[in-house]
């Protein structure tokens, strides 16, 4: 797999409003919770405003994030510890298990983070990713395709994830709930006018990878769909779907 190039992500912002807007939502983190099958020890790989810790049952370490990121991070009762994904300090085996939640895209190199992941645990390493070639599915491809683009050139294959961490590997797609809390695009697919709010844009970080002309259209043509019918027309099936299954998905791996 080739090195990725690290990226800012809404978790590298600095103070203000964009933090405070998204929240882990805990419907999904019920599927991480399942993924990680009650372990007591669990890493956090990559832990930010984002963080999903909730979702584990026993003592998190939490691993990563920038200074901003790690500063606004949930009051949850977790170790923060200052490392990288492709160096962790810890010995082999020493976790239970793993995770990392919304995160590889950020990698230099995913593969050496991933296997270091899967060294310092005995069980079940836990990844909540996109999968690239699902992005381009959804309705915001209609209005701003550069930034479904850029998502979709920033996530790794699915497959690369299997094949980095071995062992037997389950890959399942993560239903989307309506009034979902994380601060992803997918995560407004039935509430096309939160997405005309730039602080809402702004906490999907990809947006912060296309210039204001491409905003400046967005903005443009969904308000005039909106105001049209046009989007409704198109899509207004999505407002009343309690779930999306888009590009979320869990990957499990065991040894």
């Amino acid at each position: 797999m080739d090195a990725r190039t690290q990226d800012g992500t809404a978790a590298d912002v600095g103070p203000g409003p964009i933090a405070r807007r998204p929240r882990p939502d805990p419907r999904i983190a019920r599927f991480v919770a399942e993924a990680l099958d009650g372990a007591r020890t669990v890493l956090d790989v990559g832990a930010g405003v984002n963080s999903q810790e909730g979702a584990a049952d026993g003592a998190v370490t939490a691993v990563g994030g920038s200074g901003p990121g790690r500063a606004r991070r949930p009051a949850l009762p977790a170790r923060a510890v200052d490392a990288v994904a492709g160096d962790l300090p810890y010995a082999d085996g020493e976790f239970d298990a793993s995770m990392t939640l919304f995160d590889v895209h950020q990698w230099s190199d995913v593969t050496a983070g991933l296997r270091e992941m899967r060294r310092v645990t005995r069980g079940p390493v836990v990844v909540l990713a996109r999968a690239p070639e699902l992005v381009r599915d959804f309705w915001l491809g209609a209005y701003a395709p550069e930034v479904l683009e850029t998502e979709a050139r920033r996530h790794p294959p699915v497959r690369d994830l299997t094949a980095a961490l071995g062992g037997t590997g389950r890959v399942r797609a993560v239903p989307i709930p309506l009034d979902c809390t994380d601060g992803f695009d997918e995560a407004y697919y039935g509430r096309p006018e939160m997405l005309l709010d730039p602080a809402a844009r702004q906490a999907c970080s990809a947006w912060s990878f296309v210039g204001d002309e491409v905003r400046e259209h967005f903005d443009r043509t969904l308000r005039r769909d909106l105001a049209s019918g046009a989007w409704d027309r198109r899509f207004g099936h999505l407002r009343t779907e309690p779930v999306y299954e888009g590009s979320l998905v869990l990957v499990r791996a065991i040894p």
